[in-house]
């Protein structure tokens, strides 16, 4: 079965570009994407990888870390990062994991409908794993998922704008609109009356009952 949100994240230990991770004490008190890709030295993956070593500031500056997943090896993965740092023009300064054993794939259900065929005529194809973004919270629960397709290139922008629209309503009682960017008005929950609701985020933009702006309290 597929991760859900706010399951706890599984735990595992698998050898990565930055040493041996046990994926819980690695994390620590950050929030962590996770994302999966097919293969190394693909071509896809490679845009990928450049795109997120590309965003590594923007991670750090949002106390986060990031972790690539994939069934090539440790050694595979170093020759691979001076490819995406060709593309991309910055080192792949990020871990990626060794799940060659397909361990954290199936833990977080990253593999297509295809690895369940009988053996007889798979391809490789059959066990790699799709794109799958996750998005967990310090308290290692899962607060989002993503699943594209292997011809599917991510929007590594939308990952970010996702990742600080958890972060701005962990734990709060705000919701944030459709298209919502840092900076923009955000919803107050339904769980806060109108007096409590101004009390705590100041003056409301009422379009609807049920439908409140704030501005947001960055």
């Amino acid at each position: 079965m597929s991760l859900r949100i706010n399951d706890t994240a599984p735990d595992f230990t698998a050898p990565s570009t930055e040493g041996p991770i046990r994926f819980h004490d690695w994390a620590g008190d950050s929030y962590v994407v996770i994302f999966s890709h097919p293969r190394d030295f693909t071509p896809v993956c490679t845009t990928e990888f450049g795109a997120v070593a590309q965003l590594v500031p923007e991670f750090e500056a949002r106390c986060t870390k990031v972790l690539g997943v994939s069934v090539d090896s440790v050694e595979d993965h170093g020759k691979w990062k001076a490819d995406i740092e060709k593309v991309a023009g910055v080192p792949a300064d990020f871990a990626i994991i060794d799940d060659s054993s397909l361990t954290v794939a199936k833990a977080y259900g990253m593999l297509p409908a295809d690895h369940d065929l009988p053996t007889e005529g798979r391809t490789p194809a059959h066990t790699a794993t799709v794109r799958s973004v996750f998005i967990i919270g310090p308290d290692k629960k899962v607060r989002l998922t993503m699943t594209y397709p292997m011809s599917v290139g991510r929007n590594f922008a939308e990952i970010v704008r996702a990742l600080d629209a958890v972060r701005k309503t962990d734990g709060v009682p705000l919701a944030t609109p459709a298209n919502w960017v840092p900076g923009q008005d955000v919803i107050v929950a339904l769980a806060l009356d109108d007096a409590a609701a101004e009390a705590k985020y100041g003056a409301l933009d009422k379009k609807l009952p049920y439908l409140r702006f704030a501005r947001d309290p960055a």
